[in-house]
């Protein structure tokens, strides 16, 4: 028998008022437990992560400066290097910088103290990701990353003809994964899209990017290229593959966690200004989803494959998500919410299909055949009134 009652609903997700403090008290527990029991495993852990990942950069550099110009050398370099650059970004930057190991009291790995192999500088990026994205999950026009202010991902969303080159936008935003994430940290879209001019302090938050950015870039594409000798044509490319893979991985991780179809968003108007603990956690559960699969692949996703986990509990250790997850898919359950989860290339595929869809008008699809296609194709050059 689930806790679901005959009686008015009124929160996300059809519960009661109720039923949304007795969801929140339940999570409260999950969370509490995992407090309580944080020791030594986990900080092995970490640290075990951290060794791995600067084993492999320094060993896929070595690979790639002394023997870069030989095919299977540069192949292992390549691999490694970007395995490399997704454990430092997944794993171990993005989870750093959320305070889930703060508790170890490590300087080395602190989230005040951590800088990642990433344009986006740590700073900048605690204050979007962790202070807007994770407060604001998912309600239109407060939640940037939702899209990150370029796309249309809802269909109360007004749709423009300049939606058509979403999906392009979007692959192109795939490849220079990073760049974009700089640019949303910087709220340079409502910048662009609203005409504002810039304050001093958004000016200095521009340059202490860019600054960042020129680092990058000279690391990957000058200094290690230049250390290669006659073989800096194939580092080059080397450090050029490694980074798009990395970009195209985190973006589909991410995608996956926020787009897929089934993951709602929410109207500013629809939620209460004095939101509760279990409306917030309601909130994270409908707008999250998961990946289903290995524990490479959660190692690899940084445990964002727990992605509705990680929103519920976002400074808790990272690799506690999947012990927690049948505890959380049992909440799920008990208050009758669809846990949206799935293996990875079905949520690509559905996140894709969302972006696709959401490009065109609402029940443009559904409404289009031969016959009446030409009347459509013009409905999509029309501006809407």
């Amino acid at each position: 028998m689930t806790t679901t009652q005959d009686r008015p609903r009124t929160a996300p997700g059809g519960l009661t008022p109720d039923q949304v403090e007795l969801l929140g008290k339940e999570l409260d527990a999950i969370r509490q437990d995992v407090l309580d029991s944080r020791g030594a495993r986990d900080a092995a852990y970490i640290r075990r992560v951290v060794q791995v990942q600067r084993a492999l950069e320094l060993g896929s550099r070595a690979v790639l400066l002394l023997r870069s110009r030989r095919p299977a050398a540069w192949v292992v370099g390549t691999a490694g290097l970007a395995i490399a650059k997704i454990l430092d970004n997944m794993e171990i930057g993005h989870n750093v910088l959320h305070g889930q190991w703060d508790w170890m009291r490590d300087p080395k790995i602190h989230s005040s103290t951590w800088e990642w192999d990433h344009v986006s500088p740590a700073a900048q990026w605690k204050r979007a990701h962790n202070e807007t994205h994770h407060t604001y999950t998912n309600i239109l026009g407060m939640d940037n990353d939702l899209g990150y202010g370029i796309m249309r991902v809802d269909e109360a969303q007004e749709w423009k003809p300049r939606y058509l080159v979403q999906p392009a936008w979007n692959f192109v935003t795939a490849c220079i994964f990073e760049y974009g994430i700089a640019m949303f940290d910087l709220d340079l879209g409502d910048h662009i899209r609203d005409k504002r001019n810039m304050t001093p302090e958004k000016k200095a938050e521009v340059k202490v990017t860019l600054a960042k950015a020129g680092r990058q870039l000279t690391k990957d594409f000058v200094l290690y290229p230049a250390l290669s000798g006659r073989g800096w044509r194939a580092t080059l490319a080397a450090d050029a593959t490694a980074n798009l893979v990395r970009n195209l991985w985190s973006h589909s991780v991410i995608m996956c966690g926020h787009f897929p179809e089934g993951v709602e968003t929410f109207e500013q108007a629809e939620l209460d200004e004095n939101e509760s603990r279990g409306h917030w956690y309601l909130r994270q559960m409908l707008g999250s989803a998961n990946i289903s699969g290995s524990r490479l692949l959660h190692l690899m996703t940084g445990n964002l494959s727990h992605q509705i986990e990680h929103h519920i509990f976002p400074d808790l250790p990272s690799n506690r998500y999947a012990e927690i997850a049948p505890r959380v898919r049992e909440v799920f359950a008990r208050f009758d919410l669809a846990y949206n989860a799935r293996p990875m290339v079905r949520q690509v595929a559905s996140a894709w299909h969302k972006v696709i869809r959401l490009s065109l008008p609402n029940g443009w699809l559904a409404e289009t055949n031969r016959r009446n296609l030409v009347p459509q194709l013009r409905r999509l050059a029309v501006r809407p009134a």
